[in-house]
């Protein structure tokens, strides 16, 4: 089960992953890998949520696995 993780560290281990970016757009970021486009959540306070976290790791295709052993 992944857990919370400031924006930094995620955008650190989408790039361990093979993404590029973030790149800017017009409301957020986002990281591309081939044709596949992420939206990355603006910096705020605090951690992302487990829940958001899901769900942007299943939209790019990345197991907890794969998510849990990028260091």
């Amino acid at each position: 089960m992944p857990k919370p993780v400031s924006r930094r560290e995620m955008i650190r281990r989408f790039r361990s992953l093979g993404f590029i970016g973030p790149i800017a757009g017009a409301k957020h970021s986002f990281m591309k890998k081939d044709s596949l486009k992420i939206r990355i959540p603006n910096s705020h306070r605090g951690d992302i949520d487990i829940s958001l976290l899901k769900e942007i790791l299943r939209q790019a295709g990345v197991s907890f696995d794969d998510w849990e052993g990028v260091v």
